[in-house]
């Protein structure tokens, strides 16, 4: 199947901090937008921050290689060049990791570099990459 954009809804409770977090540190384009809903280009895929009323938990974690993994969270796959200047851009800025940039599976068929933010309302958000795009479904 050919890859295709897709679309997700998230909540968030700041509207003026997600748009700035999304845009100013993320590299996001916005798209329409209303009160209370603002959508986001995240490398061709539509998200869509909502704004809700109520205080939003942090999602449980699974350990996974070490990290304590949100088990809810969300990103994109990048290219491993596109990935590490990513990583440097955001130490630049002096964004606050969750789980720091890093090689995890180091020598295993799923070995990737990931990094984990969390956004002014607290949705996690993972970016990994392979150095052999292959290997992303690889068992």
């Amino acid at each position: 199947m050919e890859p295709a954009p897709f679309h997700l809804a998230f909540p968030v409770n700041d509207i003026a901090a997600t748009r700035a977090f999304y845009v100013d540190v993320l590299g996001c384009k916005v798209g329409r937008s209303a009160e209370r809903w603002i959508d986001f280009d995240l490398g061709g895929h539509q998200i869509s921050a909502h704004l809700v009323e109520r205080e939003l938990t942090r999602a449980d974690t699974n350990l996974v290689d070490g990290d304590n993994v949100p088990v809810r969270h969300f990103g994109l796959i990048l290219e491993w060049r596109a990935w590490h200047a990513f990583a440097e851009r955001l130490r630049a800025r002096g964004t606050r990791f969750l789980i720091e940039p890093h090689v995890r599976f180091k020598g295993e068929v799923g070995e990737q570099a990931t990094l984990f933010v969390v956004d002014p309302s607290g949705n996690a958000l993972e970016f990994k990459s392979f150095q052999d795009p292959r290997r992303v479904f690889a068992s």
